[in-house]
């Protein structure tokens, strides 16, 4: 995935693949082998495409190990990354051990909202991998028409929907054009 997300950032940018390979002292050949996903960049090489594209490290970084299954590829999940920003906390509460099923967690967040009860209940704490692409049916948290929402994420044949556990919320149905945006994946959640 990192690889695709390059190459749409680059385009967006509208930044050649010379000019970066000159910029950062990699032949073009082996960023185009990295754009196909033939192979993944080290993390040396990642950075300085970073530094010379103006984005943060970090987000790209969370993306490195997926490959994307069909379905990912097919709702077109590397333009609903956010690889130009990141999260703001208004508050800190500290740390929280993380327990081994959570590994991959990248932070953790409060539930504030009934919109996921019974499987997320307000004041539990959900563990989030940022960057993260979702299958059919995972949980997420998405930035949608400016708002932080928790939902599942079902993916139908020509849309994909986000769902509440609470019957009274309508689904939110999306399209490839949609704007919306995966913050990450829900790992699981637990009571701190």
């Amino acid at each position: 995935m990192i690889g695709s997300l390059i190459a749409k950032i680059r385009k967006d940018l509208k930044i050649s693949k010379t000019d970066i390979s000159k910029n950062i002292g990699v032949d073009i050949g082996h960023l185009t082998h990295i754009e196909k996903e033939e192979r993944n960049p080290s993390h040396k090489t990642l950075k300085a495409i970073c530094d010379n594209l103006n984005v943060p490290y970090t987000p790209l970084m969370q993306t490195y190990d997926f490959e994307l299954t069909e379905d990912q590829k097919r709702y077109d999940v590397v333009n609903h990354i956010k690889y130009d920003s990141i999260p703001v906390f208004n508050t800190f509460n500290g740390f929280s051990k993380c327990p081994a099923e959570y590994r991959n967690a990248t932070f953790v967040l409060k539930n504030y909202s009934s919109d996921m009860n019974p499987k997320i209940k307000p004041n539990d704490y959900m563990f989030i991998q940022c960057n993260c692409p979702l299958s059919n049916r995972d949980i997420g948290l998405f930035e949608y028409e400016n708002k932080l929402l928790c939902r599942k994420f079902i993916i139908r044949k020509t849309d994909v929907v986000l769902r509440a556990e609470d019957d009274s919320i309508e689904d939110i149905v999306l399209t490839k054009d949609s704007n919306f945006y995966i913050i990450g994946k829900v790992l699981g959640v637990a009571k701190i």
